[in-house]
């Protein structure tokens, strides 16, 4: 594939941006690299994060175990402004996806299952939540990880029709 354009922006959300979303921001940029494509933007956003936390421990640790680096990861915090500079919005569980379309993502939001399955059309909340290993062991890390990065490949998948020129 040739590369994408640099104004496709796609954000990953979850809840304090601590576990699901910065694992899936860190697959998909992996991924991307791998795919050879630039101008490709990746993020991630949590609907009640505190600006600036890191990963969790558990998180650290998953991505560690795949060769992936969330040490430099600061929580965002998903906002109207955040929201407005994204082209895709991609939440974890149907609470996450209600949010971004309330700050202004009606028509740009979905859950990541969702969309994995459905591209662009259909149910934006048609599919199964990923759900959240915050304090769980890492075994459950894993669990969510492995989850998420099947995802991450299908909506990659999916997005490449609409980023190639």
């Amino acid at each position: 594939m040739t590369d994408a354009p640099s104004a496709f922006r796609l954000l990953f959300i979850c809840t304090g941006n601590t576990c699901r979303s910065p694992l899936a921001e860190a697959i998909a940029r992996a991924e991307v690299s791998r795919r050879g494509w630039s101008g490709l933007e990746i993020g991630s956003a949590g609907v009640a994060a505190f600006p600036g936390d890191g990963a969790s421990d558990g998180s650290l640790r998953a991505a560690e175990r795949h060769g992936l680096d969330l040490s430099s990861h600061a929580a965002t915090r998903l906002t109207e402004g955040v929201a407005e500079t994204a082209d895709l919005l991609l939440g974890m569980s149907p609470g996450h996806v209600v949010r971004a379309i309330e700050l202004g993502g009606e028509g740009r939001s979905a859950l990541i299952s969702a969309f994995a399955r459905n591209g662009a059309s259909g149910d934006v909340l048609d599919g199964p939540p990923v759900p959240d290993p915050f304090g769980g062991s890492d075994e459950v890390y894993e669990e969510a990880y492995r989850a998420i990065d099947a995802l991450v490949h299908d909506v990659l998948d999916r997005l490449e029709p609409l980023l190639s020129p």
